[in-house]
């Protein structure tokens, strides 16, 4: 499966990970590639978690365009 995920960095320098397709799915790391290895692993564990409780796999997304 692709699953599309944010990274960003926070005031204390981690950078976050998420998967905005699965909700509650977040990870972190020191740097950006780890963070980014640490959400794959979590998207893993989030979808064997969501699969054993009878949980939709993921929930829809879908990226907008926004003028400003």
């Amino acid at each position: 499966m692709k699953f599309l995920i944010t990274i960003y960095q926070d005031e204390d320098g981690m950078f976050i990970a998420e998967c905005p397709a699965i909700p509650g799915c977040v990870s972190q790391g020191k740097t950006e590639r780890e963070a980014e290895r640490n959400i794959q692993e979590a998207i893993k564990e989030c979808l064997e978690v969501r699969a054993e409780k009878g949980m939709p796999l993921t929930v829809s997304t879908r990226q907008i365009e926004v003028m400003v």
